[in-house]
């Protein structure tokens, strides 16, 4: 069965997300309460990530790896299933789900994506084939979301390794509200390139 990315946009605006229960498993649609979002003004940048960052260890870019991304994401024990895979391709050519890459040289060294729907941006999955490649890649996606005038960054769950870069749970009537603010604001991503 085909996860049309029209449907799976459609579900976003409303706050709900689409999962697979493991990476050959069913999929089931998720609208947590309470919701994790991390508050752009609030974002916490520990003291040796951000040595990290200004030591240019990585070169950051967006929207030149998308693929190689998700790819990087979906590691065995995954939730994203080859159809959730195929959607967010078809969501990223559609111009709605975006990727930070962290790179050493030529090669992809880990990175996020996520979906963007006008003044919000919904974060799904990171990871990293070098340390402190993916916190690399959130700190410049917190920076990437000031600039364009993002006001929502969901995260979905708050985990321990979030937790220290000031993630907080809110209501689910709360994130809606919220959510329903921001998707209608007119807020470009920007071009490929350099982030």
């Amino acid at each position: 069965m085909r996860l049309a990315p029209e449907l799976v946009l459609n579900a976003y605006r409303q706050g709900i997300f689409p999962m697979a229960t493991s990476r050959d498993g069913p999929l089931v649609w998720l609208s947590p309460d309470p919701r994790a979002v991390l508050p752009l003004d609030g974002f916490h940048c520990p003291k040796r990530l951000r040595q990290t960052v200004g030591a240019g260890k990585f070169r950051v870019t967006t929207d030149l790896a998308f693929e190689g991304v998700i790819d990087g994401c979906a590691r065995p024990e995954t939730w994203i299933s080859a159809e959730v895979r195929e959607a967010y391709v078809g969501l990223h050519r559609l111009g709605h789900a975006h990727s930070i890459e962290c790179w050493r040289g030529d090669r992809l060294a880990g990175g996020l994506y996520g979906v963007h729907i006008g003044g919000a941006f919904m974060a799904e999955s990171k990871f990293h084939r070098d340390r402190d490649a993916s916190k690399v890649a959130l700190v410049s996606l917190v920076a990437h979301l000031g600039k364009i005038g993002v006001t929502l960054c969901d995260v979905q769950f708050v985990t321990p390794h979030l937790a220290k870069f000031g993630i907080v749970d809110i209501p689910r009537d709360e994130y809606i509200r919220r959510l329903a603010k921001s998707v209608n604001r007119p807020v470009d991503w920007g071009k490929p390139g350099s982030a």
